[in-house]
């Protein structure tokens, strides 16, 4: 756990620690950090994490630093790299999908599939297809240069990225952390991130 509010000094000093980075889940990102206007269905953000968060991925970018995020960890990760969101996957992608489920509902229920890339490290985990959960309105749009996709929903929406090269740099669009003890290829996700630490 990374506090928000410190200098940039003491927060360079709690990064020179990390053997990996995690992001987690959380609110919508200013939209200003990828040059667009705020769509109406663009919820509220907080300023603090936004920048923090990005700043350290930016950092462990330059660094090569294993990176492992989740929901608007992917997010932010393909922001930070000079990607683009769909500010509201249901206004600006007709046909799609629901992805935003009622948090009533069990947080490890699976909602829909997503379909692997062969090589990828979330193939190389889940297999060619997995079952996921969904809690999100918003997703990776244009992805940044030097990512390449490695898994989509049925309906196009992308559920996973990663970085090319051989450092585990993956996001990941659903919540595995929710559903690890139901189903041991989401665990395994984060054993695959551990042990590239």
């Amino acid at each position: 756990m990374i506090p928000l509010n410190l200098e940039t000094d003491s927060l360079r000093a709690i990064y020179a620690t990390l053997d990996g980075l995690f992001l987690a889940g959380g609110d919508d990102i200013n939209p200003a950090y990828y040059h667009q206007a705020p769509h109406p269905k663009t919820e509220s953000h907080d300023p603090q994490r936004d920048s923090v968060e990005i700043l350290l991925t930016q950092w462990a970018l330059a660094d090569g630093l294993p990176f492992f995020g989740v929901c608007r960890g992917v997010q932010t990760l393909n922001v930070a790299a000079g990607g683009t969101l769909i500010q509201d996957i249901y206004s600006l992608m007709p046909g799609s999908l629901r992805h935003d489920y009622d948090s009533k509902q069990p947080r490890h229920l699976a909602t829909h599939p997503v379909h692997t890339v062969a090589g990828s490290h979330v193939a190389k985990v889940l297999g060619a297809q997995a079952n996921v959960n969904s809690f999100h309105h918003q997703a990776v749009g244009e992805v940044a240069a030097g990512f390449h996709v490695t898994a989509h929903a049925p309906d196009g929406i992308i559920e996973a990225i990663e970085r090319e090269g051989n450092v585990f740099c993956v996001g990941v669009q659903w919540h595995p952390e929710d559903m690890v003890e139901h189903d041991e290829k989401m665990r395994n996700l984060f054993r695959a991130f551990v042990s590239a630490i």
